[in-house]
């Protein structure tokens, strides 16, 4: 069965926002933004928007986003009026928003998802709105329902869902955890599948959900859930994150820092301003 679409016509807002800053690498394009202008930009796509406006989805591209994406790799064009899915690309990583700031000659502040998830969550609250977590594990979902009912505790419940890898890569799977998380009333969809599984995934099926906001922010939610800790806030200051989870997980970042982060950085030194 082939979900229907939601008709997507020219949007006044999808044009204001298109006219900011933004650079473009490998097929990769990053906008600039503020944390208070883009949570007042959500409050208007997510709570005030039209029926026929498409979804907002917000991906953090850092380095590893550059090794799986853009030309000669997996393309992610950004075609709301097919997909329904409008892709808002934030600079995640400190060489992302350092070598912008080069190009354009404007600060370029790093948003990554763990600092807005929390912000996000908030606005949720205060519009009453559903939000899923769909991806991680059971054990972190339930270490994270307490932090939610503490901090947020007019949020509406919570959905969760922790599917196996075989269905999230399934059409037929897929096709139905996206009817599931539609009849559910999900209107922001926390998406931690990992890249570069968790932007497709949102392209293919985002629309499907029927949630108005999808972010691709990884383990954000695990940050949330104290599950993994992040680095003390002088280090990603000096924009050395990435060491400090080089330290705590080895095994299972090694390569990609080590081994895919030079190249993916050589690509995005040919980084130039859209215009």
């Amino acid at each position: 069965m082939a979900f229907a679409r939601r008709h997507h016509g020219d949007s006044r807002r999808l044009a204001v926002r298109r006219r900011r800053p933004a650079v473009k690498a490998a097929g990769v394009q990053v906008e600039r933004w503020e944390a208070e202008p883009l949570l007042d930009h959500l409050r208007e796509t997510v709570v005030e928007a039209d029926a026929g406006e498409p979804a907002v989805a917000i991906g953090s591209i850092n380095l590893d986003h550059l090794h799986h994406f853009g030309e000669g790799r997996i393309e992610l064009q950004n075609e709301p009026e097919e997909s329904g899915v409008d892709w808002i690309m934030l600079a995640d990583g400190a060489p992302i928003a350092g070598h912008a700031s080069r190009v354009t000659s404007l600060e370029w502040p790093r948003l990554t998802g763990a600092d807005l998830l929390p912000d996000i969550l908030a606005l949720a609250e205060e519009q009453g709105l559903t939000v899923g977590f769909l991806g991680g594990t059971p054990s972190s979902h339930e270490n994270l329902r307490p932090v939610l009912a503490t901090r947020y505790p007019d949020l509406p419940p919570a959905k969760f869902w922790s599917p196996e890898r075989e269905v999230i890569d399934s059409f037929e799977g897929s096709e139905a955890l996206a009817e599931e998380i539609r009849l559910a009333g999900v209107d922001v969809l926390n998406v931690a599948l990992g890249k570069p599984r968790q932007e497709i995934w949102i392209h293919d099926y985002g629309d499907a959900t029927g949630a108005r906001l999808l972010l691709a922010f990884g383990a954000s939610a695990d940050f949330l859930a104290g599950q993994v800790s992040r680095a003390p806030e002088w280090v990603r200051g000096a924009g050395l994150e990435w060491f400090y989870r080089l330290l705590q997980e080895p095994q299972r970042l090694a390569k990609r820092y080590l081994v895919q982060g030079p190249p993916a950085w050589a690509k995005w030194r040919r980084a130039r301003r859209v215009r």
